[in-house]
């Protein structure tokens, strides 16, 4: 399967980066590194990743990285997989956060 990263998704991680980046710019690119590699795997195992529990559809997962959730839409049907955002560990998704690709 193809893995491919949504507008919404890269905007996310530019921000993750930006934050982190003030402190410590080292360990901002590690981080955002770190949450491109693990989108990686999906292309062969995409089912790796847990439903998402706020939303409980089979083709909304994610994986949590670090104190990350890396949200993706898994499309069997066309052989993608759509990262559609991520952010902080502690919050939910909301559909906002999914944009249209969730839909």
């Amino acid at each position: 399967m193809k893995v491919f990263w949504t507008v919404e998704a890269r905007e996310r991680l530019a921000e993750i980066y930006a934050y982190v980046a003030r402190d410590n710019p080292v360990a901002a690119e590690h981080l955002v590194l770190l949450l491109c590699d693990s989108a990686e795997p999906l292309s062969v195992h995409p089912r790796m990743g847990r439903v998402v529990p706020e939303w409980g559809r089979e083709d909304l997962r994610e994986r949590v990285i670090d104190a990350y959730r890396l949200v993706y839409r898994l499309r069997e049907d066309v052989g993608e997989i759509h990262v559609l955002t991520v952010f902080e560990g502690h919050r939910l998704l909301r559909d906002e956060d999914a944009g249209p690709f969730a839909v």
